[in-house]
């Protein structure tokens, strides 16, 4: 009999190894963490990548253009990023207020060190289709549409693509071609080609605004455009435009699945393409031919992209919205691998909401389409990953992500600021930098934390160990007051506050009880200690009276500097598509800044009462 046991269990293990499928062109990736989006919480009630540096790059401004492009503009989105010769560029399509609606155009923007941008410039101009040609019935006007924006070629030369279409609907018969220019190493731009044509429709040079990139006189230009053709990798990424009617795409699709194509080699050299909508497809020739794609049932997402990519670590990555509503889409969160097959520790990326000031047709509400700088690109310096995306399309962000990613830390807090740069990356630091804003440390070595903004906030999140009992200290000085409060927070791994401070008005609240448990004066420095429990029903210990913590939790882990106070709105019963007017004075700074600056933070576990 025990025998017979033991041939039953041996026959089983050995049908489950048959049965595997994931890595497989069955399932070529797999999420295997099982953490879940709380769909009530803009950072989805998820553990933050620790360090992450959230920098809005472009804030939308209808009445005050000279303050972003120029233009106006409040549709923006599709942001792409790439590192060339010492320096980043990003480009972005932009239309007036809403998707896929006439007239469009592709803005450029470069950084040196990624965290300052320059004022945009148009790359890829509206389109203007020579005399006696106009659109094509049932459309009606011209648009931008991309899903790639780099290449640097193997000669050196770099080069930004876009795609002109028809509105409302630029792919397939409403597409008319892709577009290219060479940017030069002194930031100048080259003359505007089509690359290719799409297949869908009969446009040529004889009936298009730019020439063919053969005209070109340039040899080195017209190579580097012709490898790129050759690279079906690079170019799987323009499919969901035109879909190769003439044989080009090599992805057989026949039901056109896919869209917003990304890919990394795994570590056994294989292909993974990822798209919308949780699909996969594996390629084991450099994208000659490739496997059927796939829906992965363990990737829990919508239409707003899926990035995956291989770190600048040895180690792989993947980044999305892991909630299937479509016009709701935070938080935008990391998954990690060691091997590009098996994905675990999902991190918060960005998980901040902050008002729609602009209403615009399908301007969906949070972080979404992002992208990162696509395998083969040079790569910036320092160990981190850097993505781009938009929120509620409307305004274009960066985000710079420190590797290894990691969601836990080990060890007491003790951060004085002396050892960064003043302006500088801040290390193990969460920061969330609007334009309006900023998180920055000064020359005094100090952290500071500055808001001008009416509808968003700067904020300075630091990541401590999970502890059921914890000693929280910070040297705080109230330098300017501007309409919001100061507040801080302490939260478990969810979000979950167990503790908020308000500093408002020469009084530090408790939030709960609305318990004065102290006083400040501007201008002046001031220590705040007190203690955590949340064991035996958790308590705040601020000098010698205890408090109730303001929500249960289990242990906290997170300590939040804001300026401004807690929000969940919108949350996924706003209307999205309600029109309304812009929000009142979002185009001008607030009539007074607020100013914080902290310093000493220290968080300690311990053990005893």
């Amino acid at each position: 009999m025990k025998r017979t046991l033991l041939l039953v269990v041996a026959f089983c293990a050995l049908s489950g190894h048959l049965q595997a499928q994931t890595g497989t062109a069955a399932e070529p990736v797999a999420y295997v963490g099982g953490e879940i989006c709380n769909p009530r919480l803009h950072d989805g009630g998820l553990p933050y990548a620790i360090g992450v540096e959230n920098i809005q790059v472009l804030r939308a401004n209808r009445t005050h253009p000279e303050l972003t492009e120029d233009f106006g503009w409040t549709y923006n989105h599709a942001p792409n990023i790439t590192y060339w010769n010492g320096r980043f560029y990003l480009q972005y399509l932009s239309n007036p207020s809403d998707e896929h609606q006439p007239p469009g155009h592709t803005l450029l923007t470069t950084s040196v060190d990624g965290r300052t941008w320059e004022k945009p410039q148009v790359a890829f101009p509206v389109y203007t289709p020579p005399e006696g040609i106009s659109p094509q019935k049932p459309y009606y006007g011209y648009i931008m549409h991309q899903r790639m924006g780099f290449y640097t070629a193997p000669n050196g030369r770099l080069l930004t693509v876009a795609f002109y279409g028809h509105s409302y609907d630029p792919f397939k018969e409403g597409g008319i071609g892709r577009v290219v220019r060479e940017i030069h190493k002194d930031g100048t731009l080259g003359p505007i080609y089509f690359v290719r044509y799409t297949s869908h429709a009969h446009w040529n040079e004889g009936n298009t605004a730019y020439p063919f990139y053969t005209q070109s006189k340039d040899k080195g230009f017209r190579e580097a455009c012709q490898s790129l053709l050759n690279d079906k990798l690079k170019t799987l990424q323009w499919i969901d435009e035109d879909r190769g009617l003439d044989g080009f795409y090599h992805l057989k699709d026949s039901i056109n699945r896919v869209q917003a194509t990304s890919y990394f080699h795994r570590k056994d050299g294989q292909v993974v393409a990822l798209w919308k909508w949780s699909f996969a497809a594996l390629s084991a020739d450099e994208g000659e031919t490739w496997s059927a794609p796939v829906r992965i049932p363990s990737l829990i997402m919508a239409g707003g992209k899926n990035w995956g990519q291989r770190t600048q670590d040895g180690r792989y990555a993947m980044c999305y919205n892991p909630i299937e509503t479509q016009p709701y889409r935070y938080p935008l969160i990391a998954i990690t691998s060691d091997d590009g097959i098996r994905f675990d520790n999902m991190g918060v990326v960005h998980g901040e909401v902050p008002p729609r000031r602009f209403f615009g047709e399908n301007k969906d509400f949070g972080p979404c389409y992002v992208r990162g700088i696509t395998e083969g690109e040079q790569q910036p310096p320092g160990q981190n990953m850097w993505l781009t995306y938009s929120v509620n399309k409307e305004d274009i962000w960066v985000s710079r992500v420190p590797l290894p990613i990691r969601t836990t830390w080990e060890g007491t807090i003790s951060d004085d600021f002396e050892g960064i740069e003043p302006f500088g990356m801040i290390e193990n630091w969460n920061i969330y930098r609007p334009r309006w804003c900023n998180v920055f440390v000064n020359p005094q070595h100090q952290l500071c934390l500055t808001d001008s903004d009416t509808y968003d906030y700067a904020r300075a999140i630091r990541v401590f160990e999970e502890s059921q009992r914890v000693r929280i200290s910070f040297d705080v000085m109230i330098e300017a007051e501007g309409g919001d409060p100061f507040e801080v927070d302490v939260t478990d791994r969810h979000g979950e506050r167990a503790v908020s401070l308000v500093f408002e008005k020469g009084q530090i609240r408790l939030l709960g009880t609305n318990t004065p448990v102290g006083q400040y004066q501007l201008r002046r420095w001031q220590n705040v200690s007190f203690a955590v429990t949340t064991s035996a029903g958790g308590s705040t210990r601020w000098k010698e009276t205890d408090f109730a913590n303001y929500h249960a939790v289990k242990a906290v882990e997170r300590l939040s500097f804001r300026t401004g106070p807690y929000r969940n709105l919108p949350d996924r019963n706003t209307p999205n598509q309600d029109k309304c007017e812009p929000l009142p004075n979002c185009d001008v700074p607030a009539a007074k800044t607020s100013i914080v600056r902290i310093d000493n933070v220290q968080a300690v576990p311990f053990t005893n009462d």
